[in-house]
């Protein structure tokens, strides 16, 4: 059955994690990013309010980022986003870019064993951008490892790991960040 309420707001690949009651949490099996008809068998096209993807598109290639983004394109409302976060390629810390680099450091059961991507902000922003999108950071890194934040509501969809909510990154060390965007469906 097709959810038909006014606010639909879904997390993709919620893992363990509920950081946002009142969302929708999914799992790939029931919501993949790159299988259309698992969206058209829960949602109309221009119905979703919000979609919270936090280290889920690392786990994609570019390409298959992009088909990803489109999917989520058709089933946003006009003025709906896309709340992506994932590792930052930019961030300057050797044990950060090992953890993860594409393929993961160790065993294949490892969570970054199936990254397929590094991104920083310009891959990132450029991959949204042709799907349609318009992207606004919200934390990431620069060339010369500088940390930007620019300022945030949880209430729009909570990144744990993030400068904002990891306890790990509180103070002025960063353990560990993430490239978090916002792209937004305009029209």
């Amino acid at each position: 059955m097709k959810k038909t309420i006014e606010d639909i707001k879904v997390v993709i690949g919620a893992g363990e994690y509920v950081n946002n009651p009142g969302w929708l949490h999914t799992q790939e099996d029931e919501l993949n990013l790159l299988e259309e008809k698992t969206w058209r068998n829960k949602f109309e096209t221009n119905s979703v309010t919000a979609i919270l993807a936090e280290h889920v598109w690392e786990h994609l290639s570019y390409d298959e980022g992009v088909m990803a983004a489109k999917i989520c394109y058709t089933y946003l409302k006009p003025g709906g986003y896309i709340r992506c976060a994932v590792p930052d390629g930019f961030f300057q810390n050797e044990s950060y870019q090992t953890i993860v680099q594409v393929g993961g450091p160790g065993p294949k059961d490892h969570p970054a064993a199936s990254h397929k991507i590094v991104h920083n902000y310009q891959t990132l922003k450029n991959m949204f951008e042709s799907a349609g999108f318009e992207v606004e950071f919200l934390e990431y890194c620069d060339e010369e490892g500088d940390f930007h934040q620019n300022n945030w509501d949880g209430a729009d969809g909570v990144i744990f790991r993030s400068k904002k909510f990891d306890p790990r990154n509180q103070g002025d060390n960063l353990v560990f960040p993430s490239l978090i965007i916002d792209a937004w469906k305009r029209s």
